[in-house]
C-alpha cells in the first residue's frame, strides 16, 4: 500500500482510506454491517495497508464510531491508525444537537471521543456548511478543540467552493487552525468540484479525499440493497447520461477483463488533485477488489474516452438549499 503526504502537512495517509458508513447497525439502515460482520471487513482494510479510517458521529447514531474504533483497536495499535470522524447532522430532536454551533462541536467531540475510547481523533470534519452560525464561532470553537489536544487536524465536506474558502480566510486571519482538507464527492458521474473546489485545494496544498467514488454503486454495476434504502442512490444519479457513462465504464472493463469498479477507481485515482478515493465495503472480497485498482493504470486514451461524455450537472449540496448564510440575509454592503 502506498503511503502519501496529506496535503502540504507532515501527516501520512494510506492511498486509500476506509469509509465506514456500512459499518455499525444494521438497525439503522439494512445495509449497514453489525459489528461480527464489520470485523473481516476491517481486517481486510489492514491486512492490506490500509490505515486511515473514515466515520461519522451520524452514521449509525454513533454506533459506527464504536463499532470501527474498538474493532481496529484490538488488532492494531492506535498510534498506527489515522481515524477521521465528523460532525453537523442532527443526532436528535433537540435543536441544539446539530450544526456547527460552539456548544454542538464541542458536545460532539466529547461524545465521538467517548465512543471512540481514544484521547484524541486524527482528523475532525465538519459534514456540511451551517446557514444558521457564524463562520467565526465556527472556526473559534474548531481551533479550540485542536488547541486542548482533543483534535490533531481540521476537514471539511460538502460545501461550495466560497463557503470553504471564507471559512479558511476567517481562521487565518483570527490566527485560528484553518481546514487542511476537504472530502467532497467526486467520481465520473459527478465531477462539478472540477471547476472551483479542486483548484482552490490545489493552489492551497490541501488534501482532498473524494467520497462515492463509485457513484454510491452506480459505476459497479451493482443495484444492492442500499438502493432501496438510500435515497441519494436514485436522487443524484441514473439519468440517460449517467447509464450512457456507465454504459462506457462497463465496455473499457470489458475490454481489459477487470470490473467496472476497477475502472471506475482507476479513473479517480488517475486524478492528481485527489490525495486518497475514500472506498466502502460490505465485503473482504471488495476491499481486495478495490485495493487492485491501485496497481490498474488507465491508459492516456481510455482516460480521454471516459472524460469526453461528462455534462454539467447539478451540484450535490441538498443539505443547503440556501448557500447564504442566514444571519448575513438581508445585509446590505453599507452595512457590512
Amino acid at each position: 500500500m502506498e503511503i502519501v503526504s496529506f496535503g502540504k502537512t507532515g501527516l501520512k495517509v494510506s492511498r486509500l482510506c476506509c469509509g465506514t458508513m456500512t459499518v455499525g447497525s444494521s438497525k439503522w439502515k439494512p445495509w449497514v454491517l453489525d459489528k461480527a460482520e464489520a470485523r473481516p471487513v476491517l481486517k481486510k482494510c489492514l491486512d492490506l495497508g490500509i490505515t486511515f479510517f473514515d466515520t461519522a458521529n451520524w452514521y449509525s447514531t454513533g454506533e459506527s464510531e464504536r463499532v470501527v474504533a474498538s474493532t481496529l483497536a484490538s488488532m492494531v495499535p492506535r498510534n498506527q491508525l489515522v481515524l477521521a470522524t465528523k460532525a453537523f447532522y442532527a443526532m436528535s430532536d433537540d435543536p441544539n444537537d446539530r450544526g456547527l454551533s460552539r456548544k454542538h462541536l464541542l458536545s460532539s467531540v466529547d461524545a465521538s471521543l467517548r465512543r471512540m475510547d481514544t484521547d484524541h481523533i486524527d482528523l475532525f470534519v465538519i459534514h456540511g456548511f451551517d446557514p444558521d452560525t457564524p463562520i467565526e464561532e465556527t472556526m473559534q470553537a474548531l481551533h479550540d478543540i485542536v488547541k486542548a489536544g482533543k483534535v490533531r487536524y481540521l476537514g471539511a465536506s460538502t460545501m461550495f467552493a466560497w463557503q470553504f474558502a471564507r471559512m479558511n480566510h476567517v481562521a487565518r486571519d483570527n490566527g485560528w487552525t484553518p481546514f487542511v482538507n476537504m472530502q467532497c464527492q467526486y467520481n465520473l458521474l459527478y465531477r462539478e468540484e472540477e471547476r472551483e473546489m479542486l483548484p482552490y485545494c490545489r493552489y492551497h496544498g490541501i488534501a482532498v479525499t473524494a467520497f462515492s467514488p463509485l457513484a454510491r454503486g452506480w459505476l459497479s454495476g451493482s443495484n444492492r440493497t442500499r438502493s432501496e434504502t438510500d435515497i441519494h442512490f436514485t436522487n443524484m444519479y441514473g439519468d440517460a447520461l449517467d447509464r450512457e457513462i456507465c454504459a462506457r465504464v462497463e465496455a473499457v472493463a470489458d475490454e481489459r477483463r477487470t470490473t467496472m469498479a476497477t475502472i471506475a477507481l482507476a479513473w479517480v485515482l488517475s486524478k492528481h488533485d485527489i490525495c486518497c478515493p475514500i472506498i466502502g465495503a460490505s465485503t473482504a472480497s471488495q476491499v481486495e477488489n478495490n485495493v487492485e485498482a491501485l496497481d490498474f493504470e488507465l491508459t492516456a486514451e481510455e482516460i480521454e474516452i471516459l472524460d469526453a461524455m461528462y455534462r454539467p450537472r447539478d451540484v450535490i449540496n441538498d443539505h443547503v438549499p440556501n448557500p447564504m448564510p442566514r444571519y448575513l440575509e438581508g445585509k446590505t454592503n453599507a452595512s457590512g
